[in-house]
């Protein structure tokens, strides 16, 4: 990633960040939220190089020895912040990597920049000491949280960091970036535009990841058997699902992609607009086979699933409650 052009969309952002360095008004920190996959992290990475580079203006010239060190990720000066609990950012990995560091001056460089990634996972005594370093920060010290819930900061933290939102890119977008970067076909193009709902890291896991491929015959597996399943065999498909349990957004997704598609195809008896064009027949079946009321049912219950595993309800009770509700609307 060389310059904000080869970034997809986002051209308030592009424009602001800029600007900030054209007239020299660079905050001190700032807050990127945006779903996972939403070009974020890209955008953090090609700011803080921008920051870096020799040149000195809005757009790294991508040549110079701190531009080609960025590309590397070996800028003494860029500091990923990492954190060695799987489910939280604690006090420890704030102090020694972030607050301990940034008292020392940037090796080469006019600023010394820190990244923090699932930042949504730094606890209140995380953000507490991250709040003193934020209030009173050396004039070269940069801190960029990514998140995908900034709603979960301290209110303290919130009103001192500059807050960025990236919003979903259009679909022409998705697929022109799509179009550009693989030779796939228009099926595949078509379903990966879809499912990515506006995010380019979506569309590229639906069309790269293996795991995206296994969990998509999951769902599959769901919408095709579950009006024969069994009490037995529906509590072991929700065994499975527990593998997809960080990526249940994508899941549920696809579950929900799938009975929009019987519900449009119901409705208009047109194959043209249907995501799944593989399993037509399918949905010719299953359109004839549910009412309106069973699809709208359905859609509801997934929408609840969300909000419940959100709230952090039993996440194998509620996957069993949806998939009974997928069996008895049929």
């Amino acid at each position: 990633m060389s310059t904000y052009a080869d970034i997809y969309g986002h051209n308030d952002i592009k424009e602001h960040l800029q600007k900030c360095i054209e007239l020299k008004k660079v905050s001190h920190a700032y807050i990127f939220n945006g779903g996972l996959g939403s070009g974020k992290k890209t955008m953090a990475a090609l700011f803080a190089k921008a920051l870096q580079c020799e040149e000195g203006k809005a757009q790294p010239c991508g040549k110079c020895h701190s531009c080609i060190q960025a590309d590397s990720k070996n800028q003494p000066d860029i500091i990923w912040v990492g954190h060695e609990k799987v489910g939280s950012i604690g006090v420890d990995d704030i102090r020694q990597q972030l607050v301990g560091d940034m008292q020392i001056k940037p090796y080469h460089s006019q600023y010394k920049i820190y990244i923090i990634d699932e930042a949504e996972k730094l606890t209140v005594q995380a953000q507490n000491t991250l709040l003193k370093t934020i209030e009173e920060p050396p004039e070269y010290g940069i801190i960029i949280l990514l998140t995908t819930n900034a709603d979960i900061f301290l209110q303290t933290v919130l009103s001192r960091c500059v807050r960025i939102d990236f919003k979903p890119i259009s679909d022409d977008l998705v697929e022109q970036f799509i179009k550009e970067h693989y030779t796939i076909s228009n099926y595949e193009v078509q379903f990966a535009t879809a499912f990515a709902q506006g995010n380019i890291g979506r569309a590229i896991a639906a069309i790269d990841s293996q795991d995206f491929k296994e969990l998509k015959k999951s769902v599959l597996n769901i919408v095709r058997y579950a009006k024969e399943m069994s009490t037995t065999q529906i509590l072991a498909e929700v065994k499975n699902i527990m593998n997809y349990k960080n990526n249940i957004d994508d899941y549920l997704d696809l579950i929900a992609m799938w009975y929009r598609d019987v519900l449009l195809f119901k409705s208009t008896n047109n194959a043209n607009k249907v995501i799944f064009k593989e399993e037509l027949l399918l949905i010719k079946s299953h359109s004839s086979q549910y009412s309106y009321m069973g699809l709208e049912e359905i859609l509801n219950a997934i929408d609840k699933v969300k909000i419940r595993l959100k709230a952090n309800v039993k996440f194998d009770l509620t996957i069993e409650l949806m998939i009974m509700t997928i069996k008895d609307a049929m």
